[in-house]
């Protein structure tokens, strides 16, 4: 996203250059070294291997130079407005970048501190492309600094010690003591034991390796969302800088996520596996709202005008339909209450559309919305999480229903004929030109087939709507029946998105965006949970694979990871703000869930394999478990869910109403 003030580290040998063009050098893969908590590159035309470790707001780099009299490190604060001063009495480098993409944001600027092991044997600045030898400090739009040293030897070692702050200067000083007096190997393993445990709140066995490699490296990128943006500062005070007023505040603030992306499953997961994470990121989103007025729904790190939908809404609702406490939820649903009636400042800010959406059920295709029918369907669905979370908070009766009422807004929206979702006109026609294969238009990256199963929260109602289940599961089953042709003439080319659906060649699936991903789940709501068990196991086979690129379409801050580490798991949160998790079938013979109660939970399934992809029977806790979902606070409590696999689907499995996940039309509790 380029907006957190980038600066960069650049050894050069030989020539004192800074461009980014003349200090560039060739490297290869093959002499990469890439690890969660560690990173090695050679970079050829210098004969430098640099090395990085880092800890949460700091970091080591490690220069390791060949025998020469002109070694140098190069530090980029990149363009737009940045600072550098040379301190050769303490070998220290400080300075600050602005460098964001969106904007403007207040009072903005990334302060750095670069400390070095030994003295400089010279120094200079640069400013644009002008190098001024001697010069102790510079700012301008684009600047930097150079030092030089003497390598005596070949391997002869630089150590820069390297944190940054949003805050000051002296904060970032404050930051740099999260080094402590460590030396890098110190810090190297501190960060190895720090993954080890992180990542070991799962354990999985009796995969493949390449299984466990994807297993793992998708945990491991789900775990970089959101960001923390908080800072300690010298007093052991939580604090931040808002990008709303450029002010520094106390508490809790993150950002670089988009919830158009991660309400799916990136959430969930946080609130199943990490939930005092989520805690603080619940109280980051009180700082959000209390210092820019409204709730983000892409962070970077303010607010970005990026994707649609009001999903903040889900964020909030899951984390205390889950069980989160210990925040301010009755601010945040102050804030879900505004941000779901009025438009915001930018387009992906509170709803646009609003007026319509409240008055006539739906945003017309006809009135120059872009991607409408998405925003009706994520506004209709994120109805439903204010109204369970109105539920839990037991406000007036009037307020519950009329996001009950508005919840159901997705069927506005259903088109007969095509028995698919559609852009609808202000006066209620439907528009002439619809074509379900249209990518865009009424729709956000995808098309009718992708997006027509957008009701999360009511399946049931959905099936009705499509008139029955057999007629539901034969358009599921069209899905992926269907070339995987399109019509791409809204974008005015083939987008990313859209390639990678043809080249999978799945039909209509296209799970390397996000809209379709919870669609394999939705056969249990039809009473033929094996074909979503067959589906989901050839997705994970197809679409995911331990090498560098193993990812069918974008990692999406996470929810595509998600996806995969949920549905190797055995389930999946198809509709956040409920404590159900729709049942697939697990990838492994057996997976440990650790959780952060200090109870395990175990998913076995001994005679797993590639041909054993469907569940037989289950039992949990001991007990015949027929159901075709699994509560959240069941996997709390700890126990055993023991599933029976066979080669063959069994048929009889899962198949009464009774069995199937909640769905808004059939909740007796409403």
């Amino acid at each position: 996203m380029n907006d957190y003030g980038v600066f960069s580290l650049m050894p050069v040998t030989g020539k004192s250059v800074f461009e980014e063009n003349e200090r560039a050098s060739w490297f290869s893969h093959k002499t990469e070294i890439s690890k969660p908590y560690y990173y090695s590159v050679y970079l050829a035309d210098q004969d430098v291997t640099t090395e990085i470790t880092p800890t949460l707001r700091a970091a080591i780099f490690r220069f390791t130079f060949p025998k020469t009299d002109s070694a140098f490190v190069v530090i980029d604060a990149f363009q737009r407005h940045s600072f550098v001063k040379i301190i050769p009495e303490k070998n220290e480098i400080i300075g600050y970048s602005t460098f964001y993409a969106r904007g403007p944001l207040k009072n903005f600027k990334n302060y750095f501190i670069i400390k070095f092991n030994r003295p400089f044997k010279n120094v200079s600045t640069w400013s644009d492309t002008v190098l001024n030898r001697g010069n102790l400090s510079a700012e301008n739009k684009h600047v930097g600094a150079l030092v030089g040293f003497d390598a005596k030897y070949r391997g002869e070692q630089v150590i820069a010690k390297v944190a940054s702050s949003f805050i000051s200067p002296e904060q970032a000083e404050e930051n740099l003591k999260e080094l402590g007096s460590d030396n890098f190997e110190a810090i190297e393993q501190k960060g190895k034991d720090e993954w080890n445990k992180t990542l070991g709140r799962i354990n999985v066995n009796g995969g493949t390796i390449d299984q466990m490699r994807t297993f793992y490296s998708c945990l491991y990128r789900m775990l970089f969302f959101p960001n923390r943006l908080y800072e300690i500062n010298a007093q052991g005070k939580i604090v931040h800088y808002s990008p709303y007023d450029g002010q520094v505040h106390d508490g809790y603030l993150f950002g670089g996520t988009g919830f158009w992306d991660t309400f799916r499953a990136l959430y969930p997961f946080l609130n199943l596996m990490y939930p005092s994470i989520n805690k603080e990121m619940q109280e980051g989103l009180v700082s959000d709202y209390k210092e820019g007025g409204w709730l983000p729904e892409w962070s970077s790190p303010g607010y970005a005008d990026i994707m649609v939908g009001n999903n903040s809404a889900s964020i909030v609702s899951d984390a205390y339909m889950k069980g989160l406490r210990g925040y301010d939820i009755n601010m945040l649903y102050e804030a879900l209450l505004k941000d779901a009636n009025n438009e915001g400042p930018i387009g992906a800010v509170g709803r646009k559309g609003v007026k319509y959406y409240n008055s006539l059920g739906y945003v017309p295709y006809n009135v120059g919305i872009n991607e409408n029918g998405a925003r009706t369907l994520e506004y209709a669905y994120d109805d439903f999480t204010i109204y369970q979370l109105a539920k839990a908070l037991h406000r007036p009766q009037s307020e519950i229903d009329l996001y009950a009422k508005r919840a159901m807004n997705y069927k506005n929206l259903f088109n007969p004929e095509f028995k698919l979702m559609s852009g609808k006109n202000e006066d209620g026609s439907w528009p002439a030109n619809f074509n379900p294969l249209k990518w865009g238009d009424a729709f956000t990256e995808g098309n009718s087939w992708h997006y027509s199963w957008a009701s999360m929260h009511d399946m049931q109602g959905l099936i009705d709507l499509m008139g029955g289940k057999d007629v539901f599961v034969n358009m599921l089953d069209s899905i992926f029946k269907m070339p995987p042709v399109f019509d791409d003439s809204y974008y005015g080319g083939v987008i990313h998105e859209i390639r990678e659906m043809q080249i999978m060649n799945m039909g209509q699936y296209a799970h390397g965006n996000q809209p379709i991903q919870h669609v394999l789940y939705l056969y249990n709501y039809a009473g033929e949970p094996w074909k979503s068990q067959y589906h989901i196991r050839d997705a994970m086979n197809r679409l995911y694979k331990a090498t560098p690129d193993g990812y069918c379409g974008d990692e999406d801050n996470g929810q595509t990871s998600a996806w995969y580490v949920f549905s190797a798991m055995g389930f999946y949160p198809v509709c956040p703000a409920t404590t159900q998790y729709v049942l697939g079938a697990p990838l492994f013979k057996k997976i440990t869930l650790n959780l952060e109660n200090g109870k395990t939970f175990t998913i076995n399934a001994p005679n797993n394999s590639d041909k054993n992809i469907y569940v037989q029977s289950a039992s949990l806790n001991a007990k015949t478990y027929t159901k075709n979902w699994i509560d959240h606070f069941d996997i709390q409590k700890g126990g055993t869910f023991q599933l029976q696999m066979n080669s063959e689907p069994n048929k009889q499995k899962g198949i009464h109403q009774e069995d199937f996940p909640y769905s808004f039309s059939t909740d007796k509790n409403k």
